[in-house]
């Protein structure tokens, strides 16, 4: 009987991983997709708080598919 409930405990675990590993990949998903439009927002957000203006040029400048290509990429 108590080979039943270890049993039952690392298959509950194991769903547990998938749904982390689900969410995990829709956050990706939606980071994608909406990169462009959360980087400007932020951007929004630094300039009213007296950030400058300038970083946030720059910042908005670059386009997701720009950085993800440039991701793996080493500019030190």
């Amino acid at each position: 009987m108590n080979r039943m409930r270890k049993g039952k405990y690392g298959q509950a675990m194991t769903e547990y991983i998938i749904i982390v590993a689900i969410i995990a990949l829709a956050a990706l998903a939606v980071f994608g997709l909406f990169g462009d439009r959360i980087r400007a927002m932020i951007g929004g957000a630094v300039t009213d708080l007296g950030g400058d203006q300038s970083e946030v040029d720059t910042a908005t400048e670059t386009t997701s598919e720009d950085y993800l290509k440039t991701l793996g990429t080493d500019t030190y």
